[in-house]
């Protein structure tokens, strides 16, 4: 007989929390959900009050069955998920499944994994929530109707295959347009007056013109402006210095710490909550999941301790943070360390990173406020043949008078919060009436920006303004929209833009012009076609399920079923009678959609030439739809289909192509899923990025076969005479090349120690373990090309071809500047 059995989601929490309660008590994981709504069908009852219709997953019924054993064999039985509400939800289908009393089963919840919060929670347990599990239960339900009645829609109207979801398809709808606004923002130019000065005992500043010439007449102006200054004298005509001070930042809600993760560290939104996750359930830091601000009392207290002992007194400052987020449901704590005394917590260094990062943030937001002078110079132009004074340049100087929280912590800034102001430093000494020298004045032409493309970080930071989603939702959101097809994370590469420089040094003054890269992007978030067409579909059949403040509204319902205040059957009757309405209305009404647009005509053949979206993805077509002969080609990464040109367009079509022949056999031309490549004797080789796939001449193929050749020849470190058998040299160290196969090498063997013999052993026990994987494989393949076969009987022979063999997107890994 088992006296306590205590149920959490991890077996990772579980191993720790049972060393906290000793004996007595054996916990045990439920692995997360034990059940949840079939993926099968609708399996909502709507006539019978939208009844859910839950299944245990089948790759939980033998945890299911372990656990009803032994709660049958324990005299009590405890459920200590995880504190938020889908926790509740998970402790709520325990009871249900496990046949548990819900009137006697004890519900525990804790926001740290540290012996004393254990003990705490034990001491002060609860029933499970049914109002929390209702609010749960409504989320599940509105997004399995939501989902299952448009998805079939989208797979009539649009693409098989496709899916909605009411946050899903608004974060979508956030990003594309996004990208239209940039594609639709019309740059203008302007430029920023910028010179060096130095006193008369040498000591250099900078200094600018606060306002920027802007308009048709920008350069003309800027012209004026430099010209007037030649011979001109500069003179101080103002100082001001003005104390200043600089507040932290509060702790780490799941929103900011999937912010400042990505911003400091590089981490995406899923890596960082996967990360965070194995540092709550080792107890080294809160519940990761919160959007809550608040620290505990002992969380102050350990804070004021670590701050004081590490820093002095005067660098701790107590503080209370209140949130700001719209809808905020989570009444525990910001995420912070259970344990301010520990700054190391793992070998692992991604988990050491962010702990780092929690840690610094969290005593930083109890330090005190840095304390600035801020010193403003106001330098006259005094310019001999100016018709009318010039505006002054500005001087601006900051320097540290107490550091406070900045010794611990600086947080870094959005791209779109960044300027490239030319505040320094500490500015020299200067009096009002004193002159300075001249050393060289620049105005350097810039270019109005549009808003900047969204990262993961950002795009979270928009949806929780916006009231959109919860910190248990923002991850799998992000990853779904990816997965779907719907965004792509890429980096892509800038086009040179040429700005120019007008320079006044010596009293002479120069007119230069400068290149940059512009537009270039680093792991931002980009619409597919596909995503794009399915957004305006929906923004056009059903756009209270896009909008973004019927999403929020939505949000705000569910706490306020977690109050208690509204049934969830109350709501739903509210919401589907219209939306099912809108369903069946736009069935009727909405016409096939492909997102077709005519390019022009194809110069050789005089046939159409148009953009759609094919079963494969983005497509050119030359041809009508009824043309026997049509041909069809992928758009290249980087392409879409609102913006490709007809000569865009028509370039796709040239490859394959043969450059020409080496060694007797053709060298052909092509791009596939790793970018363009040669194809020789049955061999692949690469083409680096710097060559043109369309152009490359037949010389330069010849010259690549053979860098390759040289390569591949410095991979061999042993040969058999008589046999195919190669020992090479791998990443993971060296390996036996069997028969096209990479056998892995018994380890510490010495070269000299191979033999023909041994790799005959080796390949042939690979051969025999991998037989049945094989068959396996064999048998699911057969499965899926029967399927694929039935499912493209409506795809012309020519459209599925080119799309498996022709023009394949080439990811792009350079490194970019902003635009």
């Amino acid at each position: 007989m088992i006296k306590n059995l205590l149920i959490v989601e991890s077996p990772a929490k579980a191993k720790t929390i049972e060393k906290y309660l000793g004996e007595g008590f054996t916990v045990q994981a439920s692995y997360g959900h034990i059940r949840d709504l079939p993926k099968g069908g609708m399996a909502v009852d709507i006539e019978n009050d939208f009844q859910p219709q839950y299944v245990v997953s089948d790759d939980k019924t033998e945890v299911v069955k372990r656990l009803k054993k032994m709660a049958k064999d324990s005299q009590e039985v405890w459920l200590a998920t995880d504190e938020d509400r889908e926790g509740e939800a998970i402790s709520w289908h325990l009871l249900q499944v496990l046949e548990l009393n819900p009137n006697t089963t004890k519900r525990i919840v804790f926001h740290e994994i540290t012996k004393p919060a254990i003990q705490k929670a034990i001491q002060n347990p609860r029933l499970v929530n049914q109002d929390l599990v209702d609010a749960q239960q409504c989320r599940r339900v509105l997004d399995r109707l939501v989902g299952f009645e448009i998805s079939p829609i989208l797979w009539k109207k649009v693409k098989f295959g496709l899916s909605a979801g009411r946050v899903q398809s608004v974060a979508v709808r956030l990003i594309v347009e996004r990208e239209r606004e940039i594609k639709t923002f019309q740059s203008e130019s302007f430029f920023k007056i910028k010179a060096d000065f130095h006193t008369q005992a040498k000591e250099k500043f900078k200094a600018e013109l606060s306002s920027r010439f802007e308009g048709e007449k920008a350069n003309d102006n800027a012209l004026f402006y430099l010209t007037h200054c030649v011979n001109a004298n500069f003179k101080v005509a103002n100082v001001v210095k003005k104390p200043a001070t600089r507040k932290p930042s509060a702790p780490f809600t799941t929103s900011t710490l999937q912010q400042e993760a990505s911003r400091k560290l590089s981490m995406s939104v899923s890596r960082t909550m996967r990360i965070a996750q194995t540092l709550y359930e080792n107890g080294h830091i809160t519940y990761m999941r919160t959007d809550s601000v608040n620290l505990s009392d002992t969380a102050l207290a350990g804070a004021k301790q670590t701050i004081q002992s590490k820093f002095g007194e005067k660098y701790h400052q107590f503080r209370k943070y209140t949130g700001k987020v719209a809808n905020a449901q989570e009444a525990h704590e910001a995420i912070r360390p259970t344990n301010f005394d520990a700054m190391v917590v793992s070998s692992d260094s991604a988990e050491q990173r962010l702990y780092e990062l929690i840690w610094k943030r969290t005593l930083a937001s109890q330090m005190a406020d840095a304390e600035l002078e801020r010193t403003v110079v106001d330098i006259d132009v005094l310019s001999p043949t100016a018709p009318q004074p010039l505006p002054k340049l500005t001087a601006t100087g900051e320097v540290i008078k107490f550091d406070g929280f900045l010794k611990l912590y600086i947080e870094t800034k959005d791209e779109d919060e960044e300027n490239d102001s030319a505040e320094s430093g500490l500015l020299p000494a200067m009096q009002v009436g004193q002159t300075v020298n001249l050393l060289q004045m620049q105005a350097v032409e810039g270019f109005t920006r549009p808003a900047p493309r969204y990262t993961e970080a950002a795009l979270v930071k928009k949806l929780e303004e916006l009231g959109i989603g919860r910190p248990s939702t923002y991850a799998p959101t992000i990853s779904t929209i990816q997965d779907r097809n719907y965004v792509v994370k890429e980096d892509r590469d800038g086009v040179v833009r040429t700005y120019r420089v007008l320079t006044l040094k010596d009293n002479k003054l120069q007119s230069t012009e400068g290149k940059e890269n512009h537009g270039a992007e680093k792991a931002k978030l980009f619409p597919t076609d596909l995503g794009m067409l399915v957004t305006d579909f929906l923004v056009e059949y059903f756009q209270n399920i896009v909008d973004y403040h019927f999403t929020a509204k939505v949000e705000g319902e569910f706490d306020t079923i977690a109050g208690g205040e509204l049934t969830w059957q109350q709501m739903l009757h509210r919401f589907y009678p219209p939306f099912h309405q809108q369903v069946l209305e736009t069935e009727q009404k909405a016409e096939r959609v492909f997102g077709e647009r005519v390019l022009g005509v194809d110069p050789t053949t005089q046939k159409t030439v148009l953009t759609r979206l094919g079963r494969y993805g983005p497509l050119v077509q030359i041809g009508d739809a009824d043309d026997p002969d049509k041909r069809f080609a992928s758009l290249r990464q980087g392409q879409r289909m609102d913006t490709i040109t007809l000569e865009e367009g028509l370039a796709l079509f040239k490859l394959p192509r043969v450059a020409g022949t080496f060694e007797g056999k053709e060298m052909k031309i092509g791009i596939g899923k790793f970018g363009p490549y040669i194809l020789h004797d049955s061999k692949f080789i690469s083409i680096p990025k710097t060559a043109d796939p369309y152009s490359i001449s037949e010389p330069e193929c010849i010259e690549l076969i053979e860098q390759k050749r040289i390569a591949d020849e410095a991979k061999v470190l042993k040969t058999f005479a008589g046999s195919d058998f190669r020992i090479m040299k791998g990443r993971w160290g060296p390996y036996l090349s069997a028969n096209g196969n990479q056998v892995r090498l018994p380890k510490d063997l010495e070269l000299t120690d191979i033999t023909l013999d041994l790799c005959q052993q080796l390949a042939a026990e690979y051969e025999e373990k991998n037989k049945d994987s094989k068959k396996t494989k064999g048998s699911k393949s057969t499965k899926r090309a029967s399927g694929a076969k039935k499912s493209t009987a409506t795809v012309t022979t020519s459209e599925e071809t080119s799309a498996k063999v022709e023009v394949v997107p080439v990811k792009s890994t350079s490194r970019s500047k902003k635009k």
